[in-house]
């Protein structure tokens, strides 16, 4: 005996198939949209370990050569990569003080994948800046 009655729902396949169409866009753009937003969190941390990487690297070796590589070497995959390098933040004089900072910062552009979100939010710049300091001893007198 089949049960009646106003509990049971009886749909359909034309009716299902016209439901999925209609939800399908909305479902493919959010999950579209959680994959972009995973990208460009996996962008800005490459971003801040390249320039905490770089300005390791910068306080031992103050060429802007070894810096960039540095960044680029630890950002791997994100091109074009911008590296700003100061060797003497702060300070106006050459690094002959008793303590020199020195800077690095790293900045990407992002762009989502998904067309329709990057028409809308655009390119992304993705900064992250790392200081360190040289101990420098003073010069004697």
């Amino acid at each position: 005996m089949r049960p009646h009655g106003p509990l049971v729902s009886r749909t359909l396949p034309a009716q299902s198939l016209v439901e999925f169409a209609l939800i399908l866009p909305i479902l493919l753009l959010m999950v579209m949209g959680i994959l972009d937003l995973a990208r460009a969190v996996a962008a800005h941390n490459s971003v801040a370990n390249a320039a905490r990487s770089a300005v390791r690297v910068a306080i031992v070796d103050q060429t802007e050569a070894a810096v960039e590589q540095a960044a680029e070497d630890e950002a791997f995959g994100l091109t074009p990569l911008t590296v700003d390098f100061d060797p003497n933040v702060n300070s106006d004089d050459p690094c002959n003080i008793h303590v020199c900072m020195v800077r690095v910062e790293v900045s990407y552009e992002y762009v989502p994948a998904t067309p329709l979100i990057g028409n809308i939010v655009g390119p992304i710049t993705v900064t992250s800046e790392s200081q360190l300091a040289i101990e420098r001893l003073s010069p004697s007198p």
